[in-house]
């Protein structure tokens, strides 16, 4: 028979959440999300529509065919990708946390970033979706509607995130909220910080740190802040089996490798790419 202190030990190497791996993984899937969201989204619309990439940075992609769907890809990229990561997730095992993990917080950020920008551009009337329903008519009666459309889904996608999450924080009611915080602020925090360190160099000015940068990590993203709470209302986002979370160990080669991605985006993607014309 195990012992109390043998017991608390085999419970703490369950329950490994190392922090650097974490912040790692976090990085890496902000990266991804910003890439498919100015590169893939706005660029491969841009290529679509026969019009010539003319820059691409962290804040913003530049088009000389700005059309509609170009300032809609963006974000309909990021909703596609969040989908992807979702079905992607659920078909990772727990034999492989760390994956399922990365799967989780860049299935979260997409959809966060996506379906927060409807909420942006409605409240705010600026953004790509501020510029799409300009010239479309009255203002109000479609920044309503943005406005509308982004609080319902990202309210959705903050409860599919938090369903999505069972397996890696376990359903001991006590334990899991506080798990799920560690999960979503570290990640947070450096995908945060690292957009808005490389969105400064952007060669536009400061003001796109506020509207661009700023707002679609701190901003659209929040929901990781706040929406870990409803895991205290066990009604709203019921315990899933299995019953212990899954360990995410250290991995000196991820966190190794978010560095030198995170260095190569601020580095490249910061100041800006400027395509020949």
């Amino acid at each position: 028979m195990q012992s109390t202190e043998e017991q608390e030990a085999v419970s703490g190497a369950v329950v490994t959440l190392d922090p650097f791996t974490v912040g790692a993984l976090g990085i890496l899937a902000y990266v991804l999300g910003n890439v498919l969201h100015e590169g893939a989204g706005h660029g491969g619309a841009c290529l679509l529509v026969g019009g010539k990439p003319l820059a691409l940075s962290s804040v913003y992609f530049e088009c000389s065919a700005d059309n509609r769907f170009v300032m809609a890809a963006g974000t309909l990229m990021n909703l596609f990708a969040g989908i992807g990561f979702f079905a992607l997730g659920r078909l990772t095992g727990r034999s492989y946390p760390r994956l399922k993990y990365f799967f989780w917080i860049a299935m979260t950020v997409n959809l966060f970033t996506g379906t927060g920008y409807f909420l942006f551009s409605g409240i705010g009337g600026i953004g790509d979706w501020g510029a799409f329903i300009h010239g479309l008519g009255p203002q109000w009666p479609w920044r309503i509607g943005l406005t509308v459309l982004g609080a319902c889904s990202y309210l959705l996608a903050a409860r599919l995130s938090l369903l999505e999450v069972r397996p890696l924080i376990g359903s001991d009611m006590e334990q899991r909220r506080q798990r799920a915080v560690r999960l979503s602020t570290v990640p947070y925090f450096a995908g945060g910080i690292l957009m808005c360190v490389a969105g400064a160099l952007n060669p536009r000015g400061m003001i796109l740190i506020l509207i661009s940068a700023a707002a679609s990590t701190f901003g659209g993203t929040s929901g990781l802040m706040w929406t870990t709470d409803w895991l205290r209302r066990g009604t709203l986002i019921p315990c899933g089996p299995p019953a212990d979370p899954m360990p995410i160990e250290r991995s000196w080669r991820l966190i190794l490798a978010a560095g030198a991605v995170a260095l190569a985006f601020i580095a490249i993607l910061g100041p800006s790419i400027q395509f020949a014309t």
